[in-house]
């Protein structure tokens, strides 16, 4: 297999605006980055990816982007990034940047322009409709609740959002748009960043026509339709060909709804496009099975359901294409909570379990800030707490409006699958607000940060953070971890997630419980193989304990 850097990369993904406060205005910013420097070269890894830092409005935290070219001023400024950007080189580590350019905030200056005429220069650079009947153009709803489109008077016209209404989806067809896009990310390339992590890009080529939905619509089924659209190879082939191919850097798209098909297309190792994608499947799982409340549900996920989804992905693109491995980002609830058990009696060991089945897979990890201390959701239980955009929508909705559920049961919904777990501010130490800012934090804290929080940790050498750290030094010096072929090991076992690696002569066994419940199970490793890794002191081989991961490797 071809070796390429981002192979080889383990990455950290920082929401900057919950990372660290340097001025005190309850606000993560850059500098307060880069005075954490230190910690994050210490776990190890060799990539950091920034969440959106432009300038915005922040109708849903910076995902709608006013300015490309400027630094939200919440965050600082340009030189406060050059230097940010500098200190990471410094420590041998890179930096790729959060690119969205499916849509922009309604205040950019494209936009703006855009919705005053029919014929400026900006007209086409959005995806505007007349009425039909009065109505909106067809039936697509918005991921953020309410239909896709928004009437404009002064143009007498709906524009298509398929997030919310202050975020426009702009029009790739339009061959200007994209030399725009091209020319943003020349900018940042330029500066010397090293990739760029693209949001829901595979939404960019819509339907010919945008025909209505048939059957029931619902927000999930809306961006299944519009993904993967005509143009979206020959989209990212021709942003490849310009401006990627120029320069040595990662690039992952975000693509939900895609398929490891699809995937293939899109990030083959014989394609020109993008290195790898994230994929969406294996943190869908567990929808309410009335369609009208999409994801909305508390009921845990079935282990039988996540091995097929995972173990799916990796045969598919082995030898094919690369994955993208991750549990946590700032879209997803925390994965102890979800996938482990957050219980104070467990969350150690589950959260290192997690950690291990994960990293154990071919693939680019990516660690979540917290993710390597075991953060976990805030368990909110006031509709007051929370601030995401999605959550407070859909609360509204599908409770007051639609009435399809009831308060209290939404509340439970939003504790299990509410952005907002991943969002509370990072968990430092004891100190007030977990050392995060001595001022008002943005956003509440989680309350158990007086137990959870790195100050801790890093003086505890059994803690999650070290388990983190000798995963990702595992990786870094086991050919076997990176590159191995992957085998399910019984798929059907409902208590159990074990697989092989298989490279050079070697096998990697990786066996983990994610059950409260000690369990016995034999996969026959040799009396010699060695014990790479294990979130218990002693190995009784047969015997699994709550919670147990073990990695074993040996010759074939």
């Amino acid at each position: 297999m071809k070796k390429q850097w981002f192979k080889d990369s383990v990455v950290y993904q920082i929401y900057p605006m919950s990372f660290q406060d340097s001025n005190n205005d309850g606000i993560g910013d850059l500098l307060g980055i880069v005075k954490r420097l230190d910690y994050v070269k210490k776990l190890g890894v060799d990539v950091i990816w920034l969440n959106p830092i432009y300038i915005s409005p922040n109708k849903d935290n910076g995902y709608d982007i006013a300015d490309y070219k400027n630094i939200n001023p919440e965050y600082g400024n340009m030189d406060d990034f050059d230097y940010l950007l500098a200190q990471i080189h410094k420590r041998d580590m890179k930096l790729i940047m959060d690119l969205v350019v499916n849509h922009t905030s309604d205040q950019h200056k494209w936009f703006q322009e855009s919705k005053k005429a029919k014929d400026n220069k900006y007209a086409d650079y959005y995806i505007w409709r007349d009425p039909v009947d009065g109505h909106e153009p067809n039936n697509w709803l918005a991921a953020f609740g309410g239909p896709a489109w928004t009437y404009v008077p002064e143009r007498g016209q709906y524009y298509l959002h398929l997030f919310a209404p202050g975020q426009p989806d702009l029009n790739w067809e339009n061959p200007k748009v994209r030399e725009a896009v091209f020319d943003v990310e020349r900018f940042w390339l330029d500066k010397g960043v090293d990739g760029f992590r693209m949001d829901v890009i595979n939404l960019i080529s819509k339907p010919a026509g945008l025909p209505d939905l048939s059957g029931t619509p619902t927000a999930e089924r809306t961006l299944g339709f519009v993904a993967d659209g005509p143009r979206l190879n020959e989209f990212l082939r021709q942003m490849h060909d310009e401006v990627l191919s120029h320069y040595d850097v990662m690039t992952v798209g975000e693509m939900p709804g895609s398929t490891p098909e699809d995937a293939i297309k899109y990030t083959g190792l014989d394609s020109h496009e993008l290195n790898m994608v994230f994929q969406f499947e294996h943190v869908g799982l567990g929808p309410n099975p009335d369609v009208r409340l999409g994801k909305w549900n508390d009921e845990p996920v079935k282990l039988t359901e996540l091995k097929s989804s995972l173990n799916r992905w990796q045969k598919a693109l082995d030898g094919k294409g690369w994955n993208s491995l991750y549990w946590n980002n700032h879209d997803q609830p925390r994965a102890v909570s979800r996938f482990g058990n957050d219980d104070p009696k467990y969350q150690v060991r589950s959260a290192k379990m997690l950690g291990t089945t994960l990293h154990m897979m071919q693939g680019t990890p990516y660690v979540y800030e917290g993710e390597e201390l075991g953060m976990t959701n805030c368990h909110f239980t006031d509709i007051e707490q929370y601030e995401d955009l999605e959550s407070v929508n859909f609360f509204h909705e599908l409770v007051d409006q639609r009435k399809l559920v009831d308060g209290p049961t939404m509340l439970k919904y939003l504790a299990v699958k509410s952005r907002d777990n991943a969002r509370t501010p990072m968990q430092w130490n004891t100190d007030q607000d977990a050392g995060f800012t001595k001022g008002t934090p943005w956003y509440g804290l989680n309350a158990n940060y007086k137990e959870i929080n790195a100050k801790n940790e890093l003086e505890d050498k059994n803690s999650v953070f070290y388990h983190y750290q000798k995963l990702i030094k595992l990786r870094h010096d086991f050919d076997i971890i990176r590159y191995g072929a992957f085998e399910e090991l019984d798929p059907q076992d409902e208590q159990v997630y074990a697989y092989q690696r298989h490279y050079n002569g070697k096998t990697l066994l990786v066996i983990s419980n994610f059950t409260d419940q000690t369990v016995m199970r034999n996969y026959n490793q040799p009396k010699n193989a060695e014990l790479l890794i294990s979130n218990y002191t002693d190995d009784k081989d047969a015997e699994l304990r709550p919670y147990e991961s073990k990695v074993y490797l040996f010759n074939d």
